[in-house]
């Protein structure tokens, strides 16, 4: 797991300076070494540059980057980890292939060799990888199916570059600090800024599961792999359905216990989590498993009565840490640090402390990212179940039900009843694609033309409706549903939480239930399997049936939260009304006041629970004033 960087010019060498200033900005994600690759600069051929920085987890002495083929014309840098390798490796040797390292990566390099960008087809990991073809002065990037590396870059047709975070790039004078408009109003609908944008006008995120290969100042972009799903009924019973997915999620667990580094596990006590626990102890003496929990102060929002109950059950190695809400405040400054775009998910903040917690003890941690995706695990499927139902006259919805939904009493607590009503109402009479995010994010189309002092670059959640066109013409509507939350939802916001999280910690998270030969295994299962009437992860609750204790399985979703809407009347209180003061919306010329200081002053009165609307913003500010104050 590491931090990688590079520049292509096409008019000149590549400047040294600035591609070591790309590289330290990674530090956080490789501290274990640094290294670097320049080729020869020559008249008519393009200068290429590749920075690295290394966090050793597999092949600790050999596996230095920046690292070329045999004879030096392919040179690559690769974030990630080919949980394949050494299946790949066997075969690669016996078609006359010579590695230089144990390294798992060495294997894309060969790979490319044979057959240049259809290599990832083959790979299966987590991985964000660049290759510099020397002979045919050609940059290949690429990135894992499911996103859960990231890569960013910047092209124009003399000049290219490339890095694991946003961050890299602004270290180069070429790249300018400029506010992309369309960006800020899909992050105030999301509440993160999704693929392939980015917050920065003239950078992009490379989408998961494509390539992208630049060439004579030319960029293509091909995608190579997309969720699918069977449609039509499923002659297996539920059985054996079950028992294929038990093994399948086994092997994939096993797949990511290679590492020469100590490993364990995040443990939430959850359904997704504690089987990640459940089948390591098929695979490892339990004593020998590591879990990591954390807990809250605040009782609707703790959890880890839970992890310990499967710590328990299973007799792990299990760490607890018990937090504070001042502790979780005084991370602030540091999670803004280094989330280099802005991100309202407030659960960021507990998975960099847990991340923190875990990193004391080992270098590497599984968890159970992805299960309520694949699974349909989220409270909002079921609520897509009862929207269905739910046929009220319009009139009589906007003006008579969510009006007396908003009478209800303001609770503080985690997915309290009178939130999940009022979001319930607020998204209840969107189309089921859009109801979604309505649901979930922030700010709807309506409400950020009140907000933004310019209305005129306003998302109108554009990106969902043309993603949906690309899904499965097989596909149910709840499985459309399952693909739009894999490609919005879990790609930019939970995979790019936990990633940024933990590699600022220097830990690499894994993500078995992200194995794609997995997820291709679940999307072949009827979804009347996955949730069943109103019961969420049926059959993953099936197939762990006998090896989960019976109130593990019988938890409800509930999501790693901290008291926001508190906190924004009590200990946040001050710092919330100096980044919104008035002072600083007006010099900023982004926000329109009056309609943000009616947001504020509702909330401290108790009148709304606008804590979503709030976190959005106040987490866009702090970002501003961290990457665009100058």
């Amino acid at each position: 797991m590491c931090g990688i960087t590079g520049i292509l010019e096409a008019n000149g060498p590549v400047d040294r300076e600035a591609l070591r200033r790309m590289a330290n900005a990674l530090y956080h994600r490789g501290p274990d070494d640094e290294s670097y690759y320049f080729s020869e600069a020559r008249e008519g051929h393009i200068s290429a540059g590749f920075g690295f920085r290394r966090l050793a987890i597999i092949d600790l002495s050999g596996g230095r980057q920046p690292m070329s083929n045999e004879d030096g014309t392919l040179w690559l840098v690769c974030n990630g980890e080919i949980y394949n390798y050494q299946e790949l490796r066997q075969g690669l040797e016996q078609r006359g292939h010579h590695f230089r390292t144990n390294c798992d990566v060495e294997t894309l390099l060969h790979l490319y060799e044979e057959t240049g960008p259809e290599c990832v087809k083959q790979a299966n990991g987590m991985f964000a990888a660049a290759i510099w073809d020397v002979r045919k002065q050609t940059l290949f990037l690429a990135r894992d199916r499911l996103g859960k590396k990231p890569l960013y870059y910047r092209a124009t047709p003399t000049q290219f570059m490339f890095g694991s975070e946003v961050k890299a790039l602004l270290q180069h004078p070429a790249c300018p600090r400029e506010l992309d408009p369309r960006s800020l109003s899909k992050y105030l609908a999301y509440e993160y800024v999704p693929s392939p944008h980015c917050i920065f006008k003239g950078i992009h995120k490379l989408p998961a599961g494509h390539t992208l290969t630049w060439q004579s100042g030319q960029t293509r972009i091909q995608q190579y792999w997309d969720l699918k799903f069977s449609g039509g009924p499923d002659r297996r019973s539920e059985g054996e359905i079950a028992e294929e997915l038990r093994e399948r999620l086994k092997e994939a667990v096993r797949l990511r216990l290679i590492s020469d580094v100590p490993l364990g596990v995040f443990l939430s006590g959850g359904v997704d989590s504690s089987t990640v626990v459940a089948l390591m102890a098929e695979l490892r003496p339990a004593a020998q498993i590591k879990t990591f929990a954390i807990g809250f102060e605040e009782s609707s929002f703790d959890e880890s009565r839970y992890a310990r109950r499967v710590a328990e059950f299973y007799g792990t190695d299990h760490h607890e840490d018990i937090l504070q809400g001042r502790a979780l405040l005084d991370m602030l400054p540091e999670v803004a640090a280094f989330l280099d775009e802005p991100f309202a998910d407030a659960s960021v903040i507990p998975t960099y402390l847990l991340s923190r917690f875990t990193r004391k003890h080992v270098t590497v941690a599984l968890g159970g990212d992805g299960g309520d995706e694949l699974f349909a695990g989220y409270p909002t499927f079921p609520a897509q179940q009862a929207a269905r139902f739910y046929r009220m006259p319009r009139a009589l919805h906007e003006r008579v039900l969510r009006p007396l939904a908003e009478l209800l009493p303001v609770s503080h607590e985690n997915f309290s009843l009178d939130f999940k009503l009022k979001r319930f109402l607020r998204g209840a009479g969107w189309r089921p694609e859009l109801r979604d995010q309505v649901w979930i994010g922030s700010f709807i189309p309506e409400e950020q033309r009140g907000l933004l002092a310019n209305t005129g670059e306003i998302d109108g959640y554009d990106d969902i409706l043309n993603a949906e066109k690309n899904c499965p013409a097989a596909a149910s509507t709840m499985e459309r549903l399952i693909y739009l939350y894999c490609k919005f939802y879990m790609q930019d916001d939970i995979l790019v939480k936990v990633d940024r999280a933990s590699m600022a910690c220097a830990l690499e998270a894994r993500a078995p239930f992200l194995d794609y030969t997995f997820v291709e295994f679940v999307n072949s299962i009827p979804f009347g399997l996955k949730l069943k009437g109103f019961k969420t992860k049926y059959i993953l609750k099936r197939a762990m049936a006998d090896k989960l204790p019976p109130d593990i399985l019988a938890r409800g979703k509930k999501g790693f939260g901290i008291p926001i809407a508190k906190w924004f009347r009590n200990e946040l209180r001050e710092l919330l009304l100096d980044i919104l003061s008035e002072r600083r919306i007006r010099q900023q010329g982004i926000f329109d006041y009056p309609a943000l200081a009616r947001l504020v002053n509702e909330h401290l009165q108790g009148v709304k629970d606008n804590r979503k609307q709030l976190w959005t913003v106040f987490m866009f500010q702090l970002w501003f004033e961290k990457y665009m104050r100058r």
